[in-house]
């Protein structure tokens, strides 16, 4: 009977006795490789969708000859043709042209009130992190008791006090959205605390404020920035809830929510694409931005990244 050997990193079988060795390094490295470029391809694939969304927004509403508003019985539910590429909707007006206002206003809407979200949100965490004491308790109650009302609820609130449009729109989701970036620069903010640089600040006499403003808050800027961007896609679908629900935007007005919110009865008669493309315009453009996100999340901050590539 042959004798098996093992050594180390190494070993023979007992039928042929010839030598093997592991391969888990090459197998590493090419996982590694693989998800590299993988992760290239997604933050290229979802910066080309993104430029393709700004320009589209930027200049299809210029150049068209169409009035998204303009109504056309005779070419009402058209199918997806080269004159209509996603059709037209049940009063005959031109469903391209009508996402792309639609996305226009839900792009609009995101980005104002991730800005102005985020602005309440770095403000507020800031302020508990540098005080301490009773006001950081006093505040993160209060973002305990926010948060523990669902978004979309207390949004419903909020836009029932006001007559429908975009401002209120943009109110609602600032005011909802704003808590976990406060809970985000809170940590980032005691975690800067304990540095070198901020001790030295203290000791030679800076007031609590001069060191917030002058070492504090520069230091949280890129988590400030990356919490902006991945409240986009959060407001976007927010809105469109709003809109669907009828409490958003006026039902005149183009947007993505009332868009697929006045496709119900077509897609119940079986017309697909009034239903579908105003969809696909609210889930692809949300998620190449969250794809973009998460890169600049990696970037920003390797060793998680790295956590993930082992």
């Amino acid at each position: 009977m042959a004798e098996t050997r093992t050594t180390a990193g190494a070993g023979t079988t007992a039928d042929t006795g010839t030598v093997w060795r592991p391969v888990a390094g090459r197998s590493v490295a090419g996982s590694r490789k693989a998800s590299r470029s993988t992760r290239a391809w997604r933050v290229w694939s979802s910066a080309a969708i993104v430029v393709a969304v700004v320009l589209a927004v930027l200049i299809v509403p210029p150049l068209a000859d169409l009035d998204e508003q303009a109504v056309h019985l005779a070419d009402k539910l058209l199918p997806p043709s080269l004159e209509h590429p996603f059709g037209t909707d049940d009063v005959g007006r031109d469903l391209l042209l009508r996402c792309v206002y639609g996305l226009r206003v839900s792009l609009l809407v995101g980005v104002v009130a991730a800005v102005v979200a985020t602005v309440i949100g770095t403000a507020v965490g800031a302020l508990a992190a540098s005080a301490g004491g009773w006001v950081d308790r006093v505040v993160m109650r209060l973002v305990d008791v926010f948060s523990s009302v669902p978004h979309l609820l207390l949004g419903i609130f909020i836009v029932a006090m006001f007559r429908p449009g975009v401002w209120p729109v943009v109110i609602s989701v600032a005011l909802t959205h704003w808590l976990s970036t406060a809970r985000i620069v809170r940590a980032e903010v005691l975690s800067l605390r304990s540095r070198p640089y901020v001790d030295a600040a203290i000791s030679g006499g800076a007031s609590r404020w001069r060191v917030t403003v002058r070492h504090l808050l520069p230091g949280v800027l890129p988590q400030a920035g990356l919490a902006a961007v991945l409240m986009v896609p959060h407001a976007i679908w927010h809105e469109s809830a709003l809109s669907f629900l009828g409490l958003g935007l006026p039902t005149h007005q183009a947007s993505l929510g009332t868009l697929v919110q006045g496709a119900r009865s077509s897609l119940l008669a079986g017309d697909w694409w009034p239903t579908l493309f105003p969809g696909l315009f609210i889930i692809v453009p949300t998620l190449a931005i969250a794809g973009l996100a998460g890169a600049w999340r990696d970037r920003i901050n390797p060793r998680r990244r790295s956590e993930l590539m082992l």
